[in-house]
């Protein structure tokens, strides 16, 4: 939280630029007005007492009785005028809202990598996301564990009492997702120990993004993945093509075993898992697109899972790409960005690390890999799919806040330099009223925390509640 309050965003920089030209204007309207004090002193002095204002210093020394000279009176213009505008409350606009915004994340589970995202995550048009463990529980269960018999009719269901049985296809995977921080993978091994299924762990584990696993057990290689995978290694999965459409036509993640020995290789079983959509996830879906934001949906499951579970959640046919690979999500993210929409990818394993990384912004969830999170702007504590609701949320009341701080900075300043300029200030009160706008910027950036993001920023709504 320290790092991302250390960040600003880029409305930060116009905050600069305006301090950097403010300065020297500054000066020199300070320098003018003292001049102009000493060479026109009656003539000011006329024009400040036809203004409807009562001044401390007003109308110049002849007003002051005497008491100080022309010279000594435009000094005390001149230091009015520059005290007057210190460009602290400026300063203040940004970073003041910016630490309660990424404080307000923080104490929802929502942790910002810096204020720079916080003003990206305002600007999001489109919200990707990704399947398994995002918008389902992600807590997985094997279903059904199919041996697949070495016949040639197209995908015979029927289990083998030879080659393969049930507890020896549930070992040969077991033993390679052992490793593997896939739901998927977790499901399977668990399937296994509940089973009382022994397995033994596997070497020379390789995961491979958007294809599946792989890993040395009892001196045979098995394959644990999608039909890309066994293909890249010389095993045909169309005998696996009948269970593996009946299983996926139900919602079913599904996938395939195989395995190379110095004998050959063959397609081992079919393994099917079954997950539920959050509940959570069709209220954001629905809210997010009620504030004009697009739901896509991108997974590396198979396209007739993917519908199912887009159906559950009212997200567009169109909008749903499935058997997407890493790189391939990636792309899909730009070409989303290509058609002039800011993009927010939302994800948790392996495989959606290139695409976080290429969104305008990347958003992890908290039980996703080390790699996503690595990969991701945004890191979100909860399984919960509402909160990418609620991050836009704060981005866009934080982003709000500066602008109101920045207004009361530049509108405070607009008003106050003439006063001081024409003499109606001493510099006393000028330094005061300069401190008590740096005390303004803050108490309303202060006054920031008392917001939640359950409900959508609204100012009006908030001074009339406080």
């Amino acid at each position: 939280v320290k790092q991302a309050q250390s960040r600003q965003p880029a409305i930060q920089n116009v905050a600069d630029r305006i301090s950097a030209f403010f300065v020297p204007v500054v000066i020199a309207n300070a320098v003018i007005w003292a001049v102009l004090w000493i060479a026109f002193p009656e003539t000011l002095a006329d024009l400040v007492r036809s203004l409807p204002l009562w001044g401390i210093i007003a109308g110049g020394p002849a007003v002051a009785g005497g008491a100080v000279s022309t010279l000594e009176f435009s000094l005390l213009v001149f230091a009015s005028a520059v005290l007057i505008a210190c460009p602290c409350a400026l300063g203040l606009a940004t970073p003041a809202a910016t630490m309660v915004g990424t404080t307000i994340g923080a104490t929802h589970g929502i942790l910002f990598q810096g204020g720079d995202v916080l003003e990206r995550v305002q600007q999001v048009e489109t919200v990707i996301f990704d399947k398994t463990g995002t918008l389902t529980e992600g807590e997985l269960a094997v279903t059904d564990v199919v041996p697949i018999t070495p016949s040639a009719d197209g995908g015979a269901l029927e289990k083998s009492s030879v080659a393969v049985t049930t507890d020896m296809l549930l070992a040969r995977a077991a033993s390679v997702e052992t490793h593997s921080e896939h739901p998927l993978g977790q499901a399977i091994v668990e399937a296994a120990r509940d089973r009382d299924v022994e397995f033994d762990s596997a070497t020379e584990f390789e995961s491979i993004p958007g294809q599946g696993v792989k890993g040395i057990v009892n001196q045979r290689t098995v394959l644990v993945g999608n039909h890309r995978l066994l293909e890249a290694h010389g095993i045909d999965p169309a005998p696996a093509g009948t269970a593996q459409d009946r299983l996926e036509s139900t919602a079913k993640s599904v996938v395939l075993v195989g395995e190379q020995t110095k004998d050959g290789s063959r397609l081992l079983g079919v393994i099917a898992e079954a997950d539920t959509v959050k509940p959570s996830a069709v209220d954001a879906v629905e809210a997010l697109d009620d504030r004009g934001i697009e739901v896509h949906m991108i997974t590396g499951d198979n396209e007739l899972t993917a519908k199912a579970v887009a159906n559950d959640l009212s997200i567009k046919p169109d909008n749903v790409q499935a058997e997407v690979l890493p790189d391939e999500k990636a792309s899909a993210v730009d070409s989303i960005q290509n058609r002039g929409k800011q993009a927010m990818m939302v994800g948790d394993g392996v495989n959606d690390a290139p695409a976080l990384a290429t969104a305008t912004v990347g958003t992890a969830i908290g039980s996703g890999t080390d790699i996503a999170i690595e990969a991701a702007d945004v890191t979100l504590m909860r399984d919960d799919p509402m909160d990418v609701l609620k991050t836009i949320r704060i981005s866009a009341g934080t982003l709000a806040k500066i602008k109101q701080n920045l207004f009361w900075a530049l509108g405070y300043n607009t008003a106050m330099i003439p006063l001081a300029s024409l003499g109606l200030l001493q510099p006393i009160l000028a330094a005061g009223a300069m401190a008590l706008s740096s005390v303004s910027v803050l108490s309303n950036s202060l006054l920031f925390r008392r917001y939640s993001p359950d409900t959508e920023y609204r100012l009006i709504s908030k001074l009339w509640n406080h």
